[in-house]
């Protein structure tokens, strides 16, 4: 039973993945590509931010508590997906450079399709017990290419092209995208509800923590004006929880990998909401 369920996990996770990536490339303008692209210094910090600080940070925190390998594995795999498709979103209510988030959101969802294999082996045994988990790179590799890479600059592309379809097609892309997310997650939550009800005080604060820390690691990525290191931090702490729930539905089938996704999940984008509002009354950062 519980497998028949992890394989209807792994469907709907890279289902959802994908709409998620041509909602996401229905919205984004070349202009938004082509100026963060310009940016070298900017993209390299930003780069060592979510790609070194946040698999290092995770790694550390694994290291310390010594958690269940399968939510560790969870953990790391979120570390190394950045490009939430809903940063840019979380940037506008903190009243950031919605601009640079969503070209940092594309670039970073692009790239951890192939970044992430190439982080995962290597990260996995430094977690802390998670030496007997194995992962085939290539078949991340191919998932990722197939379900987010593919179908996101597919979209870029044809929203450039043909802008009045795009624009009527974003809603129906939209809604079918947050469908599928939200029963992906119901499913997850449902098959391993238990799993989420023994997480300790001390997993609860080591995913605030992560979360702090990956803030300040997009803070200090950003460097310029609020706006723009407003959008570099959010971008940074929002993980792409679409890639994460499709790698983990494959790689980690059987394990509590998923079941971590969900839970940073609902921290990470409270957490962040808490902190945009926080900017946006402010008025200052």
């Amino acid at each position: 039973m519980d497998g028949g369920i992890d394989r209807v996990i792994s469907i709907l996770a890279a289902l959802t993945l994908t709409t998620m990536m041509v909602a996401t490339g229905l919205t984004v303008r070349r202009t938004d590509l082509r100026a963060t692209f310009g940016n070298r210094r900017l993209m390299a910090r930003v780069a060592l931010a979510n790609y070194v600080a946040v698999p290092a940070i995770t790694v550390a925190l694994l290291a310390w508590l010594r958690i269940d390998p399968g939510v560790g594995a969870g953990f790391l795999v979120l570390a190394v997906c950045p490009g939430a498709p809903f940063g840019p979103a979380v940037a506008a209510v903190a009243r950031g450079d919605v601009a640079s988030a969503t070209g940092l959101m594309v670039v970073l969802a692009g790239s951890s399709a192939l970044a992430a294999p190439l982080l995962l082996p290597p990260l996995l045994p430094l977690g802390g017990g998670m030496e007997g988990l194995r992962i085939d790179a290539m078949a991340v590799a191919g998932t990722l290419l197939v379900t987010q890479l593919l179908p996101l600059f597919a979209a870029v592309v044809f929203h450039e092209r043909r802008p009045d379809l795009a624009a009527r097609l974003r809603p129906l892309a939209g809604g079918g995208s947050r469908a599928l997310a939200a029963a992906t997650g119901a499913l997850v939550i449902f098959a391993h509800a238990s799993l989420l009800l023994r997480i300790r005080g001390s997993g609860v604060a080591a995913m605030v923590i992560l979360l702090a820390l990956s803030l300040g690691a997009g803070w200090w990525a950003g460097r310029g004006d609020a706006g723009l290191r407003r959008a570099a931090a959010l971008t940074t702490s929002l993980r792409n929880v679409g890639a994460a729930l499709a790698i983990a539905g494959s790689a980690f089938a059987g394990t509590a990998a998923a079941t971590a996704v969900i839970a940073y999940f609902f921290v990470e984008v409270l957490g962040s909401l808490a902190v945009a509002l926080w900017w946006r009354t402010a008025g200052t950062a």
